[in-house]
């Protein structure tokens, strides 16, 4: 018997029968979206469920909303979380089956509860926070001295963003008159390279900063990362964990202005200082130099003042001490013509005890003056004594008496027969007369 045989569209619409008899409801479904993109009005999903210890696939699917559901669900949606549909995002759907001969198997979606997706996003941004205090980095940015003079500004925007223009146009426009210095350091403040973008522009920016740190001059007094204008969906960029653990770990005050009310990101809660949007941070940045000019101009006051009255008390001081120069000069001349008095009264007592004094002296000087003569000269008689008695022993006539002889010439004793020579003349000297010689 020849088995049945059916063509490929009567099988399919067999398994729609199958699927709609199986499955005639509508269902909530949890889900993570791997893919979302709209086209023709409708957006088209890709569903995804990952097992919670090793986070590998363990259900895939594909969903559809079409266009007519799509424009009422999506507003709803971002609207309440602040976000648009993206992958990565865990969602929570109301589905029904369809399958079609020609397309296949797909979930259709009509409806999109926001409180799930708000609720996960909670839940992340609870860990990551938890992590940070963990790390002890979240509050290092708010540790961080504001410095007094925020003139040198380093700018995280997109160039062309609107934000940005404003910042810069009230920084030059401020009533004050006040001059700062803004640097751009362009990055892309939207979609899936936010996070990577902004952290590459700090890295920039912290170069520079190293670079600088031998000359202690920093470039930058302050950083400020601005987005501004435009919806205010897809702001979970602004939530991830290394953006944050950059932020709160970079070694200039950070200040945000990323143009939301709604919640605070938690790049605003590890930052610095956080403002609404990028004309609220230039308002911030001329305040807080407005108020360093009223300490300028309050401290310049109160100097001025106290060189005021210094000058009033020391003036009140020469005055009085000028009052006082007759009184002072009057005493101190009394006190010297008593001192003058008190001088030569006396004076005349003090000279004649010096008389008295050096009469005495003179009188025992010439009692034993006499004594003090009479025995240098018996010790200086005793030593030309001694000197005589020295000298007759180096008398030549002693020496001649005694059988020596004394030879000269020219006058000069000879000590070196060497030193003669044959013809020579010279003189003998013998105790009883002299006689001369000829050397040969």
């Amino acid at each position: 018997m020849t088995p049945s045989r059916y063509t490929l569209r009567q099988l399919n619409l067999m398994v729609r029968d199958a699927i709609e008899t199986a499955l005639p409801d509508e269902y909530w479904v949890e889900a993570e979206l791997s893919e979302c993109r709209e086209h023709g009005g409708h957006c088209y999903m890709e569903l995804i469920e990952k097992d919670e210890h090793s986070n590998t696939p363990v259900a895939r699917a594909s969903a559809k909303c079409w266009r007519q559901t799509w424009l009422m669900v999506r507003p709803y949606f971002e609207r309440t979380t602040g976000q648009q549909l993206r992958a990565g995002m865990k969602v929570l759907l109301r589905v029904y089956a369809q399958y079609h001969e020609a397309y296949g198997f797909s979930w259709i979606v009509s409806d999109i509860d926001p409180t799930y997706t708000l609720g996960d996003m909670a839940r992340r941004r609870q860990e990551i926070v938890r992590q940070l205090k963990e790390e002890g980095v979240f509050d290092l940015q708010r540790d961080l001295p504001l410095p007094l003079f925020c003139q040198r500004i380093a700018v995280i925007s997109a160039p062309n963003a609107a934000g940005y223009g404003d910042f810069c146009h009230q920084l030059e426009d401020n009533q004050y008159g006040f001059r700062f210095s803004v640097t751009l350091f362009p990055a892309i403040m939207q979609g899936e390279q936010v996070e990577q973008s902004i952290i590459a522009a700090l890295n920039e920016i912290y170069g520079r900063y190293q670079s600088s740190s031998l000359t202690n001059h920093p470039p930058f007094d302050v950083v400020c990362i601005l987005r501004g204008g435009g919806a205010t969906a897809d702001l979970s960029s602004f939530d991830t964990l290394p953006l944050a653990e950059n932020v709160a770990q970079f070694p200039l005050p950070v200040i945000t202005g990323i143009g939301h009310e709604r919640d605070e990101s938690i790049l605003d809660m590890v930052s610095h200082t956080r403002v609404k949007t990028p004309t609220a941070a230039a308002a911030f940045l001329i305040d807080r130099l407005f108020q360093v000019w009223e300490r300028i101009s309050q401290a310049e006051t109160i100097i001025q003042q106290h060189v005021v009255n210094h000058i009033r008390y020391q003036q009140q001081r020469v005055g009085q001490l000028a009052l006082l120069i007759p009184t002072l000069a009057q005493r101190c001349l009394s006190d010297e013509r008593h001192r003058i008095e008190m001088t030569a009264s006396r004076l005349p007592v003090a000279i004649e005890r010096r008389l008295s004094d050096e009469r005495h002296r003179i009188e025992m000087t010439a009692g034993w003056l006499p004594v003090a003569i009479e025995r240098r000269l018996t010790s200086e008689k005793h030593l030309i004594a001694q000197l005589e008695l020295r000298l007759q022993g180096f008398d030549p006539h002693i020496l001649l008496r005694r059988g020596y002889s004394i030879t000269l010439k020219d006058g000069r004793a000879v000590r070196d027969p060497h030193l003669l020579r044959p013809g020579d003349e010279v003189e003998t000297r013998v105790e009883k007369g002299t006689f001369h010689s000829v050397v040969t």
